[in-house]
Protein backbone atom coordinates (compact mmCIF):
# COMPACT_ATOMS: atom_id res chain seq x y z
CA UNK A 1 0.00 0.00 0.00
CA UNK A 2 0.86 3.64 -0.48
CA UNK A 3 3.69 5.28 2.18
CA UNK A 4 2.10 4.62 5.62
CA UNK A 5 2.79 4.65 9.39
CA UNK A 6 2.10 1.98 11.87
CA UNK A 7 -0.89 3.16 13.30
CA UNK A 8 -2.47 5.11 9.78
CA UNK A 9 -5.80 3.26 8.54
CA UNK A 10 -3.36 2.62 5.31
CA UNK A 11 -1.40 0.21 7.37
CA UNK A 12 -2.20 -3.12 6.83
CA UNK A 13 -1.50 -4.56 10.04
CA UNK A 14 -4.69 -2.22 11.28
CA UNK A 15 -7.17 -4.58 9.32
CA UNK A 16 -9.67 -6.74 10.80
CA UNK A 17 -8.82 -10.32 11.75
CA UNK A 18 -11.61 -10.69 8.32
CA UNK A 19 -11.11 -8.62 5.76
CA UNK A 20 -14.12 -9.55 4.23
CA UNK A 21 -16.19 -7.68 6.52
CA UNK A 22 -14.70 -4.01 4.87
CA UNK A 23 -16.84 -1.88 2.83
CA UNK A 24 -16.46 -0.73 -0.15
CA UNK A 25 -15.59 3.04 1.51
CA UNK A 26 -12.99 1.44 3.88
CA UNK A 27 -11.50 -0.08 1.10
CA UNK A 28 -10.92 2.83 -1.35
CA UNK A 29 -9.73 4.73 2.50
CA UNK A 30 -7.07 2.04 3.07
CA UNK A 31 -6.01 1.81 -0.50
CA UNK A 32 -4.06 4.24 -3.15
CA UNK A 33 -6.48 4.63 -6.41
CA UNK A 34 -4.25 2.45 -8.45
CA UNK A 35 -4.41 -0.16 -5.43
CA UNK A 36 -8.19 0.07 -5.98
CA UNK A 37 -8.41 -0.07 -9.31
CA UNK A 38 -6.43 -3.25 -9.36
CA UNK A 39 -6.88 -4.92 -6.29
CA UNK A 40 -10.84 -4.72 -5.70
CA UNK A 41 -11.69 -3.57 -9.60
CA UNK A 42 -9.89 -6.10 -11.07
CA UNK A 43 -7.40 -3.76 -13.43
CA UNK A 44 -4.14 -4.17 -14.87
CA UNK A 45 -1.11 -1.81 -14.68
CA UNK A 46 0.90 -1.85 -17.80
CA UNK A 47 3.55 -4.31 -18.91
CA UNK A 48 7.25 -3.55 -17.36
CA UNK A 49 5.84 -0.82 -15.22
CA UNK A 50 5.78 -2.25 -12.22
CA UNK A 51 8.42 -1.49 -9.39
CA UNK A 52 8.75 -5.66 -9.00
CA UNK A 53 9.78 -6.31 -12.33
CA UNK A 54 13.10 -6.61 -11.95
CA UNK A 55 12.96 -6.68 -8.33
CA UNK A 56 15.71 -9.85 -7.28
CA UNK A 57 15.82 -9.34 -3.02
CA UNK A 58 15.54 -12.00 -0.67
CA UNK A 59 12.67 -11.90 1.37
CA UNK A 60 8.68 -12.59 0.70
CA UNK A 61 6.02 -10.60 -1.14
CA UNK A 62 2.79 -10.00 0.32
CA UNK A 63 -0.60 -8.98 -0.46
CA UNK A 64 -0.61 -4.86 -0.64
CA UNK A 65 -4.40 -4.89 0.41
CA UNK A 66 -4.65 -7.16 3.82
CA UNK A 67 -1.01 -7.99 4.09
CA UNK A 68 -0.63 -11.84 3.83
CA UNK A 69 1.86 -13.99 2.62
CA UNK A 70 1.93 -14.78 -0.76
CA UNK A 71 5.23 -15.67 -2.42
CA UNK A 72 8.53 -16.26 -1.53
CA UNK A 73 11.24 -14.55 -3.31
CA UNK A 74 12.73 -17.69 -4.35
CA UNK A 75 10.08 -18.59 -6.59
CA UNK A 76 10.12 -15.73 -8.58
CA UNK A 77 11.78 -15.28 -11.92
CA UNK A 78 12.16 -13.25 -15.19
CA UNK A 79 9.63 -14.68 -17.38
CA UNK A 80 9.76 -11.64 -20.37
CA UNK A 81 6.06 -10.91 -19.62
CA UNK A 82 6.28 -7.67 -18.37
CA UNK A 83 4.74 -8.59 -14.89
CA UNK A 84 6.30 -10.35 -12.10
CA UNK A 85 6.34 -13.88 -12.24
CA UNK A 86 6.47 -16.87 -10.06
CA UNK A 87 6.24 -20.33 -10.67
CA UNK A 88 4.69 -21.25 -6.72
CA UNK A 89 2.28 -19.43 -4.52
CA UNK A 90 2.52 -20.08 -0.50
CA UNK A 91 0.50 -22.54 0.58
CA UNK A 92 -2.96 -21.71 0.54
CA UNK A 93 -1.80 -17.78 -0.17
CA UNK A 94 -4.01 -17.78 -3.12
CA UNK A 95 -7.03 -18.64 -5.21
CA UNK A 96 -7.89 -19.60 -8.42
CA UNK A 97 -11.03 -18.90 -10.65
CA UNK A 98 -12.17 -18.83 -14.64
CA UNK A 99 -11.58 -15.52 -16.11
CA UNK A 100 -13.72 -14.76 -19.52
CA UNK A 101 -13.12 -11.08 -19.50
CA UNK A 102 -11.92 -9.18 -22.71
CA UNK A 103 -12.84 -12.23 -24.76
CA UNK A 104 -10.03 -14.24 -23.09
CA UNK A 105 -10.21 -17.49 -21.21
CA UNK A 106 -7.97 -17.17 -18.00
CA UNK A 107 -7.61 -18.03 -14.63
CA UNK A 108 -7.25 -15.64 -12.46
CA UNK A 109 -5.96 -15.18 -9.13
CA UNK A 110 -6.86 -13.85 -6.18
CA UNK A 111 -5.17 -13.47 -2.06
CA UNK A 112 -6.56 -16.11 -0.46
CA UNK A 113 -7.23 -13.72 2.48
CA UNK A 114 -9.18 -10.71 1.30
CA UNK A 115 -10.41 -12.33 -2.21
CA UNK A 116 -8.58 -9.04 -3.86
CA UNK A 117 -7.62 -9.57 -7.30
CA UNK A 118 -3.39 -10.04 -8.06
CA UNK A 119 -3.17 -11.18 -11.47
CA UNK A 120 -3.44 -14.61 -13.29
CA UNK A 121 -1.77 -17.69 -13.98
CA UNK A 122 -1.04 -19.76 -16.82
CA UNK A 123 0.74 -23.24 -17.35
CA UNK A 124 4.02 -22.27 -19.27
CA UNK A 125 6.12 -21.28 -16.21
CA UNK A 126 9.16 -23.50 -15.58
CA UNK A 127 10.25 -26.83 -13.42
CA UNK A 128 9.02 -27.85 -10.63
CA UNK A 129 5.26 -26.03 -11.02
CA UNK A 130 4.79 -25.38 -15.21
CA UNK A 131 3.09 -22.51 -13.41
CA UNK A 132 3.46 -18.89 -14.34
CA UNK A 133 1.81 -16.52 -11.62
CA UNK A 134 1.83 -12.98 -13.74
CA UNK A 135 1.15 -10.79 -10.80
CA UNK A 136 0.34 -6.93 -10.56
CA UNK A 137 3.48 -5.36 -8.87
CA UNK A 138 0.82 -2.78 -7.46
CA UNK A 139 -1.00 -5.37 -6.01
CA UNK A 140 2.03 -6.75 -3.53
CA UNK A 141 4.59 -5.10 -1.26
CA UNK A 142 7.87 -6.57 -0.61
CA UNK A 143 9.11 -7.51 3.02
CA UNK A 144 12.64 -8.05 2.62
CA UNK A 145 14.68 -10.16 4.97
Amino acid sequence: MGETDAGDPGDPSDLTDDPSDLTDEEWRERLTAEEYRVLREGGTEARFSGEYVDHDADGTYRCAACGAALFNAETKYHSGCGWPAFYAAEDDAVTTRPDTSHGMRRTEVRCGNCDSHLGHVFDDGPDPTGKRFCINSVAMEFDGE
